[in-house]
C-alpha cells in the first residue's frame, strides 16, 4: 500500500492543496495526517474540509488542541499563542467538532505508528539522537508490534534508525528501510511560511510493501497564504509581541511571589 503523510498544515490551504495534487497525480489514495492541521494560517476551515473530504486518517497536534481548547497555551511561543486566539474565534463549529474527535495516535497495517511530537507527549520536539532514543524506549512499550513511527511538530524532513543505538540517516529523495528495525520519521511540514530557507510544502510517500519513504518538496503561492494571514489577523505585530512577553513575565513573577508567601 502507498499512502501519502503529511503533517504541521497550519491552516495553510495553498501548500496542502499543491501537496494532495502530487499525492493524486502519483495515484496515492490514502493519506496520513500527523496533526497540526489549523493555526499560524488563515484557512483551518478550508484544510479541515481537505482533509475530510479525501478522507484522510488524521490525529490531534497541539495546536489542533489548543485551537479547540482542549490543550493550554502554557507551552506555547507568542506568535503561536496570538495566532490559535484567532483560530478558536473564527474556526467553524463543523470543523471544531471534527478536530475534537481526532485520536492522540494511529498504528497503520500493524507496523506503522502516527504521532505528533513525542510518543507520549503531544508537544515534545524530537531533535536529537537522545529524543529519540528515550521515544523508542517509549514506543517499544506502548506500541511493541511497530517498526516505523511518523512524526511531526519539528517541521524539519528527518530519517534516524534505532538499531541498539540511533543514527540520522542522510536525507535522499527515496530511503529504503529495513524490517529488522526501528525508524522515526519526520515528513516534513507542510506549512513552510515561518522557514526563511525556502518556502516549500513538504510531505513524504509510505510503500508498505517495498518499505520505504519518499520524501517531496514543492513551491507553493507563499505570497497568497501570508496576504491572508496579514489580512484575517493571524500575524502578531512587534508591538503586540512585546506586549504578550510582558504579561508572561508579569504572570510568572506574580506566581513566583505567591509561591514565596508562608502562612502561619
Amino acid at each position: 500500500m502507498r499512502y501519502g503523510v503529511l503533517g504541521d498544515i497550519h491552516g495553510n490551504s495553498e501548500a496542502l492543496g499543491v501537496a494532495l495534487a502530487e499525492l493524486e497525480r502519483q495515484a496515492v489514495s490514502h493519506i496520513l495526517c500527523l496533526g497540526d492541521i489549523v493555526g499560524y494560517n488563515a484557512d483551518p476551515d478550508e484544510c479541515v474540509e481537505a482533509l475530510r473530504r479525501c478522507g484522510a486518517a488524521a490525529i490531534a497536534g497541539n495546536h489542533d488542541l489548543i485551537g479547540t481548547g482542549r490543550l493550554d497555551f502554557a507551552r506555547c511561543s507568542n506568535k503561536a499563542m496570538y495566532s490559535l486566539r484567532r483560530t478558536r474565534r473564527l474556526l467553524g463549529s463543523d470543523s471544531a467538532a471534527w478536530l475534537r474527535q481526532l485520536p492522540a495516535n494511529r498504528v497503520v497495517e500493524e507496523q506503522v505508528a502516527l504521532v505528533h511530537g513525542g510518543v507520549r507527549d503531544v508537544e515534545q520536539y524530537m531533535v536529537t539522537p537522545a529524543h529519540i532514543e528515550r521515544n523508542a524506549k517509549y514506543l517499544r512499550a506502548d506500541f511493541p508490534q511497530v517498526r516505523l513511527c511518523f512524526f511531526g511538530h519539528s517541521h524539519e524532513q528527518k530519517v534516524y534508525e534505532v538499531n541498539g543505538e540511533v543514527r540520522e540517516l542522510p536525507l535522499r529523495k527515496r530511503v529504503e528501510l529495513r524490517k529488522s528495525r526501528l525508524y522515526f520519521v519526520n515528513p516534513g511540514s507542510i506549512d513552510a511560511q515561518r522557514k526563511s530557507r525556502h518556502k516549500l510544502a513538504e510531505f513524504a510517500i509510505l510503500d508498505t510493501v517495498g518499505w520505504s519513504v519518499e520524501f517531496i518538496r514543492l513551491p507553493y503561492d507563499a505570497a497568497a497564504t501570508e496576504a491572508k494571514a496579514a489580512a484575517f489577523g493571524y500575524r502578531l505585530t512587534p508591538v503586540m509581541d512585546r506586549y504578550y512577553s510582558l504579561r508572561r513575565k508579569l504572570a510568572a513573577s506574580s506566581a513566583q511571589g505567591a509561591r514565596r508567601i508562608r502562612f502561619p
